[in-house]
């Protein structure tokens, strides 16, 4: 009886141990599932899987597999702190997301005090890596570096004409219209009026009406495609004849199912289409046969996957303060969306911003067309 009972014993330990020694490296995928802005989340989500099961069919990082545990944080701040907090409690190490910056700037927060390292694909407000922390990184450009872009843009094709700024009043889309404001006035435009709107609002009369009192011609809007569409096509239906300009808010080809004809014309700065990417062909091409267009932040979340898993090959081990060092030291890294190095703060090292136009495409179909 003791016999067995000290094998028993025995093998209970060994059990244990073998699954400490192979446990799955839990990474968590946040942002928003559901909601109005779950076509975001759907890219960040499905970017994140498909790496992380190329990964794990080529060993895993270090040897470990991956498991992807998914957070659902509808674009609320607050839902987004109760996602971190669990998974914290689920013993996560690594998280790809948030996709809002007034979501990620919070929970970045929680992550840190518990040892958690993480990348977004598409936060971009500058405050996110401004602060100090020593875990925040993004694969994606800064709200300063997007609204330079634009505010450039609107200088030098729209000197004379009366422009309106208008924000969602969030810390993305209020701090990239302050940023394209900022960079306007520095090259001599001042705009004709400076609005803010709600989320989730859907009447947008008042607006529009002060627009054409102001005699506005060109409408910059920081914020998402859900606003934003129905703006478009609101100022269309109202007789409001302006040029609408927007960031990376917008990319999504659910914009022209809002807006209609009216995102003919749109433009909007964002990221050389990495889908273009020669070296990105067949992984698209792989997305592609398994029914999903990787538009916009999906390769931004396979390259913040990517990242972790060089970063934790550098660093010899998958402790994620040390991979957050080994990525800042030992970059720039080979990705989906091209190489990738970061500073000290945790952002990328490359200008990553460029003009597009929404137009019909050779399927008679509204998307966006890199200018050239």
């Amino acid at each position: 009886m003791k016999k067995s009972l000290l094998s028993a014993v025995a093998l209970t330990a060994m059990v244990a141990f073998s699954g400490t020694a192979w446990a799955d490296i839990l990474v968590g995928v946040a942002g928003p599932l559901t909601g109005p802005n779950a076509a975001f989340g759907a890219q960040l989500q499905k970017g994140a899987e498909q790496a992380a099961a190329d990964l794990n069919a080529a060993g895993g990082i270090n040897g470990e597999q991956i498991k992807i545990v998914l957070g659902d944080d509808v674009s609320d701040a607050k839902q987004g702190v109760s996602v971190a907090n669990k998974f914290v409690a689920d013993g996560v190490q690594f998280v790809i997301g948030h996709f809002n910056s007034g979501v990620s700037i919070p929970a970045s927060d929680i992550y840190a005090e518990n040892g958690i390292l993480q990348i977004t694909p598409a936060s971009t407000n500058p405050q996110f890596t401004e602060r100090g922390l020593w875990n925040t990184f993004r694969t994606c450009g800064r709200d300063d570096q997007q609204g330079a872009v634009a505010g450039a843009y609107i200088a030098a094709n729209f000197k004379d004409a009366k422009v309106a700024v208008v924000h969602d009043k969030t810390p993305y889309g209020q701090g990239l219209a302050d940023e394209t404001r900022k960079a306007m006035g520095e090259a001599g435009v001042t705009e004709a009026l400076y609005e803010g709107i709600n989320t989730g609002d859907k009447d947008f009369s008042a607006l529009i009406a002060k627009m054409k009192q102001a005699g506005v011609s060109v409408v910059y809007y920081g914020g998402l495609h859900t606003e934003a569409g129905l703006i478009m096509r609101q100022m269309k239906d109202q007789g409001l004849q302006a040029t609408f300009m927007s960031g990376d808010g917008i990319v999504s080809n659910e914009l022209a199912s809002i807006a209609g004809d009216a995102v003919d014309g749109t433009l909007m700065t964002f990221a050389p289409d990495p889908r273009k990417n020669p070296n990105a062909k067949e992984l698209v091409e792989k997305f592609r046969a398994a029914g999903f267009e990787p538009e916009a932040y999906t390769l931004y979340s396979y390259a913040a996957l990517q990242v972790i898993a060089e970063g934790a090959k550098a660093a010899g081990g998958n402790d994620p303060q040390a991979v957050a060092e080994a990525i800042k030291a030992k970059g720039p890294f080979q990705t989906a969306i091209g190489e990738l190095g970061f500073d000290e703060k945790g952002d990328i090292t490359r200008p990553d911003y460029v003009m597009y136009t929404w137009k019909k495409g050779d399927d008679g179909k509204y998307s966006y067309f890199q200018n050239e």
